[in-house]
């Protein structure tokens, strides 16, 4: 059996009946008190309680990927046809001069009252990114602690080229910015890009793009300033350089000052465009982290005869088995990634990661409504950053509860439409009281786990209460369990998962009168692609 490490093979496999703490001989194919034999768990301590423990219990049966190196890395990949855009920091307009010498340029325009732009203008434009050229690691909603600023060391926009179509949001002059910006929008031809003499040396030392280009569409008369948005300022006149806000959805308001790549014209018999290389890919690294947990009894004690228990030893060993466990599962939530002055190495928590690195959304059930959840629910299942549909939200009992209620009211809401339209029969329309967007539809059972699916307009939520978020500031986790990896030590013959070490102490070993066993786990946690998981709190 590939999971069991022994002196001996027995002649039949193991079952949970053989580690469920019946004690010593009382096995059914095997002596637990053979000092000689350590016996591997490998997955069946996740079956040990499971409703304790739903984040391992999914870890270990879906995400398990083992490691040979307890300092392992990992590569993450980020597509890049999709982040093909950039912000106006600054232009300049039919002029022919070189503005972007001017340490000095005002963002937006040249220092001016924007003006109207007509088809076949000449535009230059001072353009810089929000995202990490190098891996394409980008902004996550409302995760500042590694915010990427725009025109940033390492943003500086590649992708722009020659006969390529950019679609450029321009804004009401006088109006205000967050009703009329990306109202109307400047369609252009580039005619020439110039990156690498702008790196690190034009405005505020930011590594911008320059894009000379001609205007195709222009836009509405009323529409004059070029949209751009970061730090809260809107329109010209805003600081050049500044954090792009984190706490905005991309989807409603980002998008609106994002100039995109739209396509590209090319004349009839040119030759063949130029091309530009992206870099989706970034390296991380991991740490594996050693649990142990020992059954420790005197041998005078093992022998004693007690009230409800006919065994103390038996006793001690199936809760050790789940206290083991238990430790598993708070370390994979709540720790940290370290390693400290004695060389032992600490293993990354789910809430450690995401707040340093995924979305981060507020959550108080009190005011919470249904539209702001969903509007969460839109960030973080952009289908541009999170498209695997393997999301599992895990909550603490207070939003397990509320999520019931919340999507209960769907089929209370109906009767209640269908009730008012009954009496009166002219009032068609009036079906505002039936929300359809949340409803919970089912309950199953997915690795022993108690999952309750929710239907929502972004697809099937599946949500499992987890009772180690109780009486913490972590409401609810979204994890992407394709995303995510619990990578068990295991290599040269060793298998490092979950074991029991049967007798590290005996009388007939040590002369001590008292008998150890002890359970041991090395293993870790690989997070990856941070905008696909998310925290509320």
């Amino acid at each position: 059996m590939s999971d069991f490490v022994s002196v001996i093979t027995p002649n039949t496999d193991l079952t949970v009946a053989d580690f469920d703490g019946r004690g010593p001989g009382t096995s059914t194919n095997l002596s637990t008190g053979d000092i000689r034999r350590k016996y591997n768990f490998g997955s069946r301590v996740s079956e040990l309680s499971i409703p304790q423990d739903p984040f391992f219990r999914f870890l270990s049966q879906a995400a398990k990927k083992p490691t040979d190196d307890p300092q392992f890395k990992y590569t993450e990949k980020r597509p890049s046809f999709n982040k093909r855009y950039a912000y106006v920091m600054g232009y300049v307009q039919n002029d022919g001069q070189d503005e972007f010498a001017d340490s000095t340029i005002e963002a937006y325009n040249d220092g001016g009252t924007g003006t109207s732009v007509a088809v076949g203008d000449t535009l230059k434009l001072y353009m810089a990114g929000d995202y990490k050229y190098q891996g394409n690691v980008q902004n996550v909603y409302g995760n500042t602690s590694n915010k990427v600023d725009v025109g940033a060391s390492g943003t500086t926009p590649k992708f722009f080229l020659p006969g390529q179509l950019i679609k450029i949001p321009t804004m009401t002059d006088g109006a205000s910015a967050t009703t009329s910006w990306g109202a109307s929008y400047i369609l252009a031809r580039i005619s020439s890009v110039d990156a690498s003499s702008y790196e690190g040396s034009a405005k505020d030392s930011k590594y911008p793009t320059v894009v000379e280009c001609k205007v195709v569409k222009a836009p509405d008369s009323s529409y004059v300033g070029y949209a751009g948005y970061y730090n809260n300022n809107f329109g010209p006149g805003g600081a050049a350089g500044d954090e792009v806000v984190a706490d905005q959805s991309i989807a409603s308001l980002l998008e609106r000052s994002r100039t995109y790549v739209v396509g590209s014209a090319h004349a009839e018999g040119s030759g063949f465009p130029e091309t530009w290389i992206d870099q989706p890919y970034q390296s991380n690294h991991g740490l594996t982290q050693i649990w142990k947990t020992s059954m420790a009894m005197t041998n005078t004690a093992r022998a004693t005869v007690l009230k409800f228990e006919s065994s103390e030893w038996a006793r001690v060993w199936r809760e050790k088995l789940i206290e083991h466990k238990w430790d598993i599962e708070t370390s994979l939530l709540f720790g940290s990634q370290y390693t400290d002055g004695d060389s032992i190495q600490y293993t990354q928590g789910a809430v450690d990661y995401i707040t340093s690195y995924g979305n981060t959304f507020s959550l108080d059930t009190q005011t919470k409504s249904q539209d702001g959840f969903l509007d969460d629910l839109s960030n973080l299942l952009d289908p541009r950053y999170n498209n695997s549909g393997a999301t599992v939200f895990f909550c603490s009992t207070e939003v397990y509860n509320w999520l019931h209620k919340l999507s209960g009211y769907f089929a209370n809401n109906l009767g209640s439409v269908q009730a008012f339209q009954s009496a009166n029969p002219s009032a068609n329309g009036e079906n505002s009281l039936a929300r359809a967007d949340m409803s919970l539809t089912g309950r199953k059972k997915v690795f022993g786990v108690d999952i309750t699916t929710i239907s929502t307009v972004y697809g099937d939520m599946n949500v499992a209460r987890n009772v180690h978020l109780d009486g913490t500031n972590v409401k609810m986790l979204g994890i992407n369990m394709k995303n995510c990896a619990y990578r068990p030590l295991v290599g040269n013959g060793l298998n490092r998962d979950t074991s029991i070490y049967v007798g590290v102490q005996t009388l007939e070993n040590s002369g001590v009168d008292r008998r150890v066993d002890q359970i041991l786990t090395e293993a870790g946690m690989e997070w990856s692609m941070a905008e696909s998981h998310a925290i509320w709190t």
